[in-house]
């Protein structure tokens, strides 16, 4: 799988804005991604590594499903994604903005 389908977007909200400037003592802040659903870990840490060019520590991933909504006189699904929690090395920082 090519990176640039491995990775889709980043997620921009106010949780993650707060995660990435938190650092831990030999961490540093936190991003997140949606990714391909049938991406695995490293393919994903090898993708944000050569993409944005930092250091990756950890990655941790998590399967969104969708949710019933309603759309006029029925009901249908949002779709399902798949979330990545990436952490970065130290001296590693993403400029997402």
């Amino acid at each position: 799988m090519d990176i640039y389908h491995t990775v889709i977007r980043p997620l921009v909200t106010e949780k993650t804005t707060y995660q990435a400037r938190q650092t831990a003592k030999a961490h540093g802040g936190t991003y997140s991604f949606e990714v391909h659903p049938l991406a695995n870990k490293t393919q994903i840490k090898d993708a944000v590594e050569k993409i944005y060019g930092v250091r990756v520590l950890d990655v941790r991933t998590s399967n969104r499903p969708g949710k019933l909504r309603r759309f006029r006189f029925r009901y249908g699904r949002t779709r399902q994604t798949k979330k990545a929690v990436v952490t970065v090395d130290r001296d590693s920082h993403i400029d997402l903005f």
